[in-house]
């Protein structure tokens, strides 16, 4: 969650963001580039501990009840996606174009988890593994023309017209993260109390996140399978796998290693601990305010730059208060990114408390 916000507040505030791909191999610097590519293990991550978590909650209710809040929430994440997130990247009131994220992802996979899972454990973990390893399918085939496939398997930018005004800008194909948090689910397996020892389930973890390491690095090798981006010369093109829609090397990549944090840090004590779990307490809460938080300070900086309220809108990029050629250094993001941190422990330090000491059924679904 910590790590996220560094490429938000990249997006919102870094001088090239809206005019050059930080991870072109070819016009980045290395700073710049490892700067974007350290934010790639926030969504898989994010979306795998998801399926952790919807597993865990799944014990405690009949299949039922498990498969209707899966349903409930998922569609409560969707609405969120388009209202509050949108209005919170554009500041537009007027939804003009409504950006499709991680968020849409998740809440769509939920929905889909619901199903499955209403069927057998067997089936969740059967179509994970499909959809995880045998996605990449779609490089190696043409597929007929349809914003239906581009939403399920495809979509990058993916720009669905609703009418002359208002536009749909697709950034998550569904299913290759819906595969991610079916793994993320059948996972939790091991994480249900009396199945596993802590120290069973750390080497299970280790294991399998080495494996995926090394599946990962075999692929980029072999240059056949698993990523569209091709691997060329250099550590910066072995790194640069795609992540919209995530590959098979991407998510190795990027789920190798956290599978192998879940299980050195298990155990993690001390105060360092406490304070990045305040944020990962309260995800949700925190992606929401974060978004608010950095675009807010976006309209200060726009203003004290000298920009004029004719100057809000730039017809070729879809935030307010965000023209072109605004921007600072990086050590000035950094230094941003740091603030907005800091600054957000304290309301989701409250609201870990307000959770604690009120019921109320909709703080479910925050």
């Amino acid at each position: 969650m910590i790590i996220m916000a560094l490429d938000h507040t990249r997006d919102f505030f870094h001088i090239t963001a809206m005019t050059a791909d930080p991870l072109d191999i070819n016009a980045t610097v290395p700073w710049l580039y490892f700067t974007r590519w350290i934010t790639h293990f926030c969504a898989p991550v994010f979306v795998f501990l998801s399926g952790i978590s919807a597993y865990l909650s799944s014990k405690k209710k009949t299949p039922a009840e498990a498969g209707l809040f899966l349903i409930k929430r998922g569609l409560w994440l969707i609405v969120v996606e388009v209202v509050l997130i949108t209005l919170a990247l554009t500041f537009n009131p007027f939804y003009n174009i409504i950006i499709l994220q991680v968020i849409w992802a998740i809440g769509c996979s939920m929905i889909i988890l619901a199903m499955l899972s209403r069927i057998s454990f067997k089936l969740v973990l059967i179509v994970g593994l499909l959809l995880f390893f045998g996605h990449n399918i779609t490089d190696k085939i043409s597929l007929p023309p349809s914003i239906t496939l581009q939403i399920l398997l495809t979509a990058f930018g993916t720009f669905i017209p609703l009418d002359r005004t208002h536009f749909i800008l697709d950034l998550y194909a569904i299913l290759p993260w819906t595969g991610i948090m079916l793994l993320g689910y059948c996972t939790g397996y091991f994480y249900q109390q009396g199945m596993f020892t802590p120290e069973k389930r750390q080497r299970l973890l280790l294991r399998a996140g080495t494996s995926l390491i090394l599946l990962f690095i075999i692929l980029r090798i072999m240059n056949v399978y698993g990523d569209p981006i091709l691997f060329t010369k250099g550590l910066l093109s072995f790194l640069n796998t795609s992540k919209y829609p995530p590959s098979l090397q991407y998510s190795c990549m990027t789920l190798g290693p956290a599978l192998i944090l879940l299980s050195v840090l298990e155990n993690a004590k001390g105060k360092w601990i406490k304070i990045i779990s305040t944020y990962g307490s309260v995800p949700f809460f925190y992606y929401v305010l974060h978004f608010y938080l950095l675009h807010s300070l976006l309209v200060v900086a726009f203003f004290a730059s000298g920009y004029h309220a004719s100057q809000i809108a730039d017809p070729n990029i879809p935030f307010l208060f965000r023209p072109a050629a605004f921007g600072y250094s990086l050590p000035v993001v950094y230094l941003i990114w740091l603030t907005v941190v800091v600054i957000l422990y304290f309301p989701c330090r409250w609201f870990i408390r307000y959770k604690q000491q009120h019921h109320f059924w909709w703080l479910k679904y925050v």
